[in-house]
């Protein structure tokens, strides 16, 4: 016995894993519960990159009212065909009114088919089936300028579920870098490089930058979709990403500038001059061009 205290750090915490385990989840579903905000997460006060749920929260939870039942419907997806069952409309306007934008999607998956798959909350379905102003558009026949919008082609599924992928993002970290990579992980290289001209910041940002949720294998056709939904494809979202991601690197530079790559002591670039390395003494150049002859 030393006399010192050993420290538990994760005595207040546990891993997500852990969490899910406690609360009766399938890891999807407790995954998705962290992304609607349903259950909170904090940083690992072990100083480790995942982040972990308080045991307060765990607690929390279990004291809801229907636990575990409640907690899993709460996070209860469905498709298409369920979504439109459960609001008692047609497919056809459910898929309008997910194109409206008017509901959004929470996650997406590829079939088969590498058709994409969008899932919605159902419990976020069911509220706004709930709400009597939302009526017209479940019963009525959808307004001639919002018809136009859809005979455009308009599709705002894909640009609602980056919005709602950052907004998970940058909850899930106070590090400015950090913040930075998550809005520059919606914006194509030559937009991020728009934005952050030095090569440097630009270099440290990607090491920072989430990449997008995994379909398939690296380069394979599903994952150059997955990427191709992850990247804003809109004007306006171009615009407003650029602004954000401008605005989240003058806060990252303040807060740690990135690191510049410099020559390792000894070492010098041609043409530089410095004295020779330890141990290494730097023959004349005569004597040099005899011994390589020699060689020969």
């Amino acid at each position: 016995m030393t006399g010192h205290t050993v420290t538990q750090p994760h005595r207040t915490s546990c891993t997500p894993a852990r969490a899910a385990r406690e609360l009766g989840l399938r890891r999807g579903e407790f995954d998705l519960a962290v992304q609607l905000g349903r259950i909170r997460t904090v940083p690992d006060e072990g100083g480790g990159g995942t982040r972990r749920v308080a045991r307060a929260e765990i607690e929390r939870l279990r004291r809801s009212e229907g636990f575990p039942e409640s907690v899993r419907e709460r996070v209860r997806t469905v498709g298409t065909g369920e979504g439109a069952a459960l609001m008692q409309v047609s497919p056809g306007r459910f898929t309008r009114l997910a194109r409206l934008g008017l509901v959004v999607p929470v996650f997406f998956h590829l079939n088969r088919y590498r058709a994409v798959v969008w899932m919605y909350s159902a419990e976020e379905l069911r509220q706004f089936t709930a709400d009597e102003e939302h009526t017209p558009l479940l019963k009525a026949r959808t307004p001639e300028g919002l018809r136009g919008q859809l005979e455009a082609g308009l599709d705002l599924r894909p640009r609602n579920w980056r919005g709602r992928h950052l907004g998970l993002l940058l909850r899930q970290t106070d590090d400015p870098w950090e913040r930075a990579g998550a809005v520059a992980a919606f914006l194509d290289p030559a937009r991020i490089a728009e934005t952050v001209p030095d090569p440097h910041e630009r270099s440290y940002l990607n090491r920072h930058r989430p990449g997008p949720p995994a379909h398939g294998a690296p380069g394979s056709p599903a994952a150059r979709l997955s990427a191709e939904i992850m990247t804003a494809d809109d004007a306006d979202e171009i615009d407003w990403l650029r602004t954000d991601l401008a605005r989240a690197m003058d806060e990252a530079r303040s807060y740690r500038p990135a690191p510049r790559a410099t020559p390792r002591d000894g070492h010098r670039a041609p043409g530089q001059g410095g004295p020779p390395e330890p141990g290494k003494p730097r023959l004349p150049h005569r004597l040099l061009s005899r011994l390589r002859r020699g060689r020969r």
